[in-house]
């Protein structure tokens, strides 16, 4: 019987593949955008745009808002 469902199963592994990729390019970019040195990273950045004069204090603030929101959603989801 093992031989009867690989025949059958064999038309699906490419998407199954695919799949599968799409989930570990999806927890890849999660790590990378909610890791601690990405979002220190975003927030000095941040800063010295404002320091630069090319944001106002209004837009840095939102910004930041922005960031530690997302910070705080993705630690509520339990996302690492």
């Amino acid at each position: 019987m093992g031989l009867v469902s690989s025949i059958l199963t064999l038309p699906f592994l490419p998407v199954q593949g695919v799949i599968k990729l799409g989930e570990l390019i999806e927890q890849q970019v999660d790590q990378q955008l909610n890791s601690p040195m990405a979002i220190r990273a975003q927030l000095e950045e941040i800063e010295r745009r404002r320091q630069a004069g090319l944001i106002s204090e209004e837009e840095e603030a939102e910004a930041q808002q922005e960031i530690l929101g997302r910070l705080i959603g993705g630690q509520a989801t339990g996302a690492p």
